[in-house]
């Protein structure tokens, strides 16, 4: 097998929500169902199995359509600096040979908010434009849920 080497997409997104809503939303790892955007059909979640809890926790997200469970460990957390860190662990999918995300919430004037993200990531040789178009889908479809649940949870509060 020949060498890897380890790429990065770093990317953000502008929140129209404070960024406590924001946290509280990912803060929750169990919990992605309740913002991952229902309306697109292309990742659409069919459930979540849980194995564990706290720190460590992983939830296995199943898609419909694919054959293997999306399996995420929550790696770490620092709601002081509203910082987390997460790797897909077990079977990855479009050619991941590893693959670990930081996220940080930003608070922005004006009750607003931006999530700035950071995956870093190995791949299978000839793979990586495959699993770059994957996490950079996965990443916007993050984004909308985000966005749409946490405008929803702003309105009610």
């Amino acid at each position: 097998m020949s060498p890897t080497n380890t790429q990065q997409i770093t990317t953000s997104h502008e929140f129209d929500a404070p960024a406590d809503v924001l946290w509280a939303l990912l803060e929750d790892f169990a919990q992605i169902e309740r913002w991952w955007p229902r309306d697109e059909p292309a990742v659409s979640i069919q459930r979540v199995e849980l194995e564990g809890e706290g720190i460590g926790l992983i939830r296995h997200i199943y898609n419909h359509g694919f054959p293997a469970p999306v399996s995420e460990r929550l790696d770490f957390q620092d709601p002081d600096n509203l910082v987390y860190r997460l790797s897909i662990v077990g079977e990855r999918p479009a050619g991941l040979l590893s693959y670990q995300a930081t996220g940080r919430i930003e608070r922005l004037p004006g009750e607003r908010s931006q999530l700035h993200y950071c995956g870093e990531f190995t791949t299978e040789p000839g793979r990586e434009a495959e699993a770059e178009a994957f996490l950079r889908g996965a990443y916007a479809l993050m984004f909308k849920g985000l966005a749409q649940t946490s405008a929803r949870e702003t309105a009610v509060s």
